[in-house]
Formats: C-alpha cells, structure tokens, sequence
C-alpha cells in the first residue's frame, strides 16, 4: 500500500488512477479508507479516478499529536498536491464532511464539487459532549466488546445493520488510548454554520433519516446554508453510515450527480 510523506504526516492513501477526473473521499470517525468500498467500484466503472485514505490516528496512518479538522483539510489537500490533483471532487462521511468543508473553504479552487454523508457545519453542543464524553470514558474502563461496542454500533449505524461486525472488530483490535487525539478533535471542533455560505460549488448531502449521531435536521441544515447549486437526499432506514447501510440509493445519487458535472 501507497503511503504520502505531505503536511508532516504519512497517509496511507490507495489510488485508483487513471486519466478521469478525481474523487477524493474521506471517512468517518473510528473507520477507515475501506468504508469507500460500496463507491469505490461503481465510480471507477463509471470513468473516475478514485482516492482513498487513512486519516491521521486511524489505520495505517499513525499519529498521537494534537490535531484539528483545519489541520486535517490542509492533509487531505496536501495529499492531493502530491498525486497532482489540481481539482477534485471532495467527498466526506460525518468528519470526513468535517474536514471537507474546511478544505473548501481554504482552497475553494481546488474543490470541483462536495459529496457529503450524514454530517454538519456545527460544533458539538454541549449536552451531546457531556454523552459522548461518558461512553468514550466507560469503554476506556470497559473496552469496546460487549455492552459499549453494543452502544458505540448504535450510534454509528442503524439497527440490524449486518456490516456492525467487520468495523467492531477493527474497535476491538486497536487500544482505546489511540483514538485519544481524534476523540479531543471531534469533541472540540468548531463551527462553521457562519462560513459555509461561502462554499459555492455543487454540492450533494445524504443523510440517513434514524441518524443517532447527526440527526438528520443539521444534514438538512448544511445542504440550506450551502452557497452553491445543492442536492439534498434523505435515505430512508439508514443511520450515521448510510453510504455503507444503503449503497444502492447513494451510489445511484452520487452517480447522477457527478454526471451533471461532466
């Protein structure tokens, strides 16, 4: 596997390649390049050119420092300057769509169009902190099998989604100390309701309707503040990971909307 020296890091990156025009999708929090997999083949198919990786602290990209989502926008369009993308298509599921807009937002030129899956503009409030804060603290005590990987597969995905196993087990097999600088990330980034009005390019927003994470009004949210032509797609049964629990209908609208940019 590929790995890219850019922005003091080392990402470990895998590229479709070819001549097409590029997608560069970035995933959620506790997942990794291999939540792309239902999109990577229909968009390949369809003549573009396909870039996932592992953002820093998940995967097979190491980290243990500080870092935030403006930190993370500046990797992902580092990462595209060492693959000589001038331009693409930046697609994001919850912080993937982070720090995606705010890649946006420093390098509007560098951004064609934006695909964003089941995420928000806005700062974590206070109540979901205080949640989120006492489940992360409960499984450092308790680890993520049983009872919290019960709890953290129900914030992630909706009920009797059977793809759950293959991403508790990857939990399970990483220490809970490592995910520490991306939890502070997630937990205290801030918002950027006010600034998104300035991102004027196409843009395309999914959500899951049972999303436990991001509820499916702050999706509604973002594609409203959005400055440019947008598309809102409601997916109905699906949770916090809709491009993984209903591939079909958000595959047929990315497909129909990165059509429309050609």
């Amino acid at each position: 596997m590929p790995f890219a020296d850019v922005n003091g890091q080392t990402l470990h990156y895998v590229d479709s390649g070819g001549d097409g025009p590029a997608v560069v999708l970035s995933h959620g929090f506790s997942m990794g390049f291999e939540m792309w997999d239902p999109q990577v083949g229909p968009l390949v198919d369809a003549g573009w050119r396909v870039v996932t990786y592992d953002e820093r602290g998940w995967g097979q990209t190491v980290n243990t420092e500080p870092f935030t989502y403006w930190d993370l926008a500046d990797d992902v369009l580092a990462l595209m300057e060492h693959l000589g993308i001038e331009a693409a298509v930046l697609g994001g599921m919850s912080q993937g769509g982070f720090l995606s807009l705010r890649a946006t937002l420093t390098a509007p030129e560098r951004v064609r169009a934006l695909f964003i899956v089941d995420s928000e503009a806005e700062a974590l409030g206070d109540e979901d902190r205080a949640q989120f804060q006492g489940l992360f603290d409960a499984a450092l005590l308790m680890g993520m099998a049983g009872e919290m990987g019960d709890l953290f597969q129900a914030v992630l995905f909706a009920p009797g989604f059977e793809g759950a196993a293959v991403w508790r087990a990857k939990w399970n097999a990483r220490p809970l100390a490592t995910w520490a600088a991306a939890k502070e990330c997630l937990f205290e980034r801030d918002s950027v309701t006010d600034r998104i009005g300035e991102i004027t390019c196409p843009a395309l927003v999914v959500h899951g309707d049972v999303d436990a994470a991001i509820p499916i009004e702050r999706g509604r949210a973002l594609a409203d503040g959005l400055g440019g032509p947008t598309a809102f797609v409601e997916v109905s049964g699906a949770g916090h990971s809709a491009n993984l629990e209903d591939p079909g209908t958000v595959n047929a609208a990315l497909l129909a909307f990165l059509a429309d940019l050609a």
